[in-house]
């Protein structure tokens, strides 16, 4: 991951409502929710939830599908898991130490994820 693109995504992440709804994706998993579900889940306004799912998106944390007159969003895991390799690749002080998958998708197996703890860091 470039340094501008983590500067985007930790950009779009440092503000509370956009932390929440990217927070809420994630544990949804890859079904994700629609738009109407995330406003009523967060109590955000309409108006503002679609403000920051467009930062989200431009931040490329989350995307969207459209599903007949519904826009359903998902976390982006694979951009999560490449975000949190950038802020973890020279940790344990020039060690080395494994990289940890904190969430999966496609291109990786159920027992190749590990709960991101201090102890799975060292």
């Amino acid at each position: 991951m470039e340094i501008n693109s983590a500067v985007k995504a930790l950009s779009a992440l440092a503000q509370e409502s956009r932390l929440s709804i990217f927070r809420i994706l994630v544990q949804t998993g890859a079904d994700g929710l629609s738009a109407g579900q995330i406003a009523k889940t967060l109590s955000i306004p309409n108006a503002t939830l679609s403000f920051h799912l467009k930062e989200l998106t431009h931040a490329g944390l989350i995307t969207a599908r459209q599903e007949s007159r519904f826009i359903y969003y998902y976390a982006n895991f694979s951009a999560m898991n490449e975000l949190l390799q950038f802020m973890t690749e020279n940790c344990c002080a020039g060690q080395p130490c494994d990289v940890v998958t904190a969430c999966c998708d496609d291109k990786y197996q159920a027992t190749d994820c590990l709960p991101l703890t201090k102890e799975t860091l060292l």
